[in-house]
C-alpha cells in the first residue's frame, strides 16, 4: 500500500460524486439494509474502485454508497472483506484509510457475532467496550507504516466514550436492550469447538466474531473517533453446543437489524 495508491481510489470516487463525507459506516453480514434510508445515493462496486481487494463471489453485491442520511453526508460499506477469505489485514482495512481521506470525521461499525456470555441472548445487541486481537497478525505490521500514523498506535481506550454514551441514551430512550462486552476477533472461517469457547470466555471474552477488530485499530492509528455494535446472532454454550446454522444467523440479524439501523440513524442525528 502506497500514498499514491490511496489517492488514485479516493480520487476515482471524488469523481463519482464523494464529496466530503462526515461519517463512514462499515455494515456486517446480513445487516446490509442501512443503504435504503440513504437519500441521493451513488454507488462504486469494490470491483471498479482502483486498489481495492477484488470482490470474491461473496462480495459481487459489495459497493461503496454515498448520500445524506440524517442531514449528513455517509458513506456505507454494504459488505466488508474478512481475513478467513485470503486477504491480508492491509487489504481488509484499505477501505477504512479510503474513507478516512474522503475526510469522514467518524466511523461507526456493526458485525453479527456470537455470545459467550451466557447472560447474552441471540437477538440482543452489544456495544463493544473493548476487544481482544486473535488473528494472529496486525494491519500496521508494514514496512511504511510511520508514513501514515504512529507506529507504535495507542489502544488504550480504541473504542470513542462519547458515542459509546451517545448509544447507550439512545437504546435507553428507545427501550432497545443494549449489552456491553468485549470483543474477540478469531480467523474463522470455521466455527469455534466447546473448548475453543471454554477458552475465550475465560480470556474474558463476551463475544466472538471474524471482523471488525484490524479496522479498529487501523482506525486508532488514524485517530478517527469510531464506536462497534455486534448483533449477536447465536448463543455459544459450550454444555448445549448445537450444529451452526448459518441460515438462522442471517435470519436473526435481519430481524434484529432494524434496531441496530434505529441506534446508528439517532447516533448519526446528534454527532
Amino acid at each position: 500500500m502506497t500514498s499514491k495508491q490511496l489517492k488514485e481510489s479516493t480520487d476515482y470516487l471524488i469523481s463519482k460524486g464523494f464529496e466530503a463525507p462526515e461519517i463512514g459506516v462499515v455494515l456486517g453480514t446480513g445487516l446490509g439494509r442501512l443503504v435504503d434510508d440513504i437519500e441521493n445515493p451513488i454507488e462504486a462496486h469494490y470491483n471498479h474502485i482502483p486498489y481495492f481487494p477484488l470482490a470474491t463471489v461473496e462480495f459481487h453485491s459489495g459497493k461503496l454508497i454515498y448520500g445524506l442520511l440524517e442531514g449528513k453526508k455517509v458513506v456505507v460499506m454494504q459488505g466488508r472483506f474478512h481475513f478467513y477469505e485470503g486477504y491480508d489485514l492491509i487489504d481488509v482495512t484499505y477501505p477504512i484509510r479510503v474513507m478516512h481521506m474522503l475526510g469522514i470525521k467518524k466511523l461507526l461499525i456493526s458485525n453479527a457475532a456470537g455470545a459467550i456470555n451466557s447472560n447474552f441472548k441471540k437477538g440482543n445487541m452489544m456495544l463493544i467496550e473493548d476487544h481482544i486481537n486473535l488473528q494472529g497478525g496486525s494491519p500496521l505490521a508494514f514496512k511504511n507504516v510511520g508514513a501514515f500514523g504512529d507506529r507504535f498506535t495507542d489502544m488504550s481506550e480504541p473504542y470513542d466514550l462519547d458515542m459509546r454514551s451517545k448509544l447507550e441514551t439512545i437504546a435507553k430512550n428507545e427501550n432497545i436492550t443494549l449489552q456491553k462486552g468485549v470483543y474477540v476477533s478469531v480467523v474463522g472461517p470455521q466455527l469455534e469447538t466447546k473448548a475453543e469457547y471454554r477458552m475465550l470466555k475465560m480470556l474474558g471474552a463476551d463475544a466472538v466474531g471474524m471482523s471488525t477488530v484490524p479496522e479498529v485499530i487501523v482506525a486508532n492509528h488514524l485517530k478517527l473517533p469510531i464506536v462497534a455494535v455486534s448483533v449477536l446472532t447465536d448463543e455459544c454454550d459450550p454444555d448445549n453446543l448445537k450444529p451452526v446454522n448459518i441460515e438462522e444467523i442471517i435470519e436473526v440479524a435481519g430481524k434484529t437489524e432494524p434496531k441496530m439501523i434505529k441506534l446508528f440513524r439517532e447516533l448519526i442525528k446528534i454527532i
